[in-house]
């Protein structure tokens, strides 16, 4: 397959509110198959955002709850569904994205790795324990969620493994709008490959953080494909994956590691 067509969803999570989150994230799952779209991303912890002291109430377990539901909207609308969700597991909680295809459920779960203390995310989730790629029918993905970002050896472990493109679920808010533009950057130049991420927008009712949005795809030279503003909405692309490998051949770069 040398083209994807991806819809990314900018939404306006709603703290602690997995029905309302739910309901949006059907009509956007619909919307995003009426434009052709073969897989749709939503952000970070679509189903609740940082309602992390309710986590545990909220989680459900792989092969039911939420996403049981969502395995079963991608059956529903032939489309890929990308994007994190609590998760209970034994006796812990993680951030946990879901791989949900429209034939096979749920392929493969990259639960992240890198939890924000700044948000105390860490004080009530447990951190994955191992990076995921999974080739699909596109090519060769790798997962990553929102602060994973920071942490290059990442992203090099997917390079290495000759991931096409990352996908990541974000929660990045005010006032590192330029951090996250520049490291989306670097990971997608230094990889050679496209990074996709798709951030929530809005504030949080709370008066917590405000979240700006600009759900982004650089492509594998690190020119910007796509960056929506601050509203919330589904933006679909089609993105050429050939891309990849031609800019592998042309500097081999990647040829060259020696760590």
């Amino acid at each position: 397959m040398s083209t994807l067509t991806v819809s990314l969803v900018q939404m306006n999570v709603r703290k602690g509110a997995p029905r309302t989150n739910w309901t949006t994230m059907q009509q956007y799952t619909v919307q995003a198959a009426q434009q052709g779209a073969q897989v749709v991303i939503f952000p970070e912890l679509w189903d609740a955002g940082s309602a992390f002291d309710k986590g545990r109430e909220i989680a459900s377990n792989l092969s039911g709850g939420l996403f049981a539901q969502v395995v079963a909207l991608a059956r529903q609308h032939n489309i890929y569904i990308l994007g994190s969700l609590y998760e209970k597991r034994g006796a812990g909680i993680y951030n946990t994205l879901a791989v949900v295809t429209p034939r096979s459920g749920v392929m493969g779960a990259y639960r992240k790795i890198h939890l924000f203390p700044l948000m105390q995310e860490d004080k009530w989730l447990l951190p994955g324990e191992a990076p995921l790629t999974i080739d699909l029918p596109w090519g060769r993905t790798g997962f990553a969620i929102c602060y994973d970002l920071r942490f290059p050896e990442l992203f090099r472990r997917y390079a290495a493994e000759r991931a096409a493109l990352v996908i990541m679920p974000m929660a990045w808010p005010h006032p590192r709008l330029e951090h996250y533009r520049t490291l989306l950057r670097a990971r997608a130049i230094e990889n050679q490959c496209y990074m996709i991420a798709v951030n929530r927008v809005g504030p949080e009712e709370d008066g917590g953080a405000v979240y700006f949005g600009h759900s982004s795809i650089i492509d594998p030279w690190g020119e910007t494909v796509l960056e929506a503003g601050e509203v919330e909405g589904l933006f679909t692309v089609t993105i050429d994956l050939s891309k990849v490998e031609r800019v592998r051949r042309e500097l081999p770069a990647l040829d060259s590691m020696r760590l």
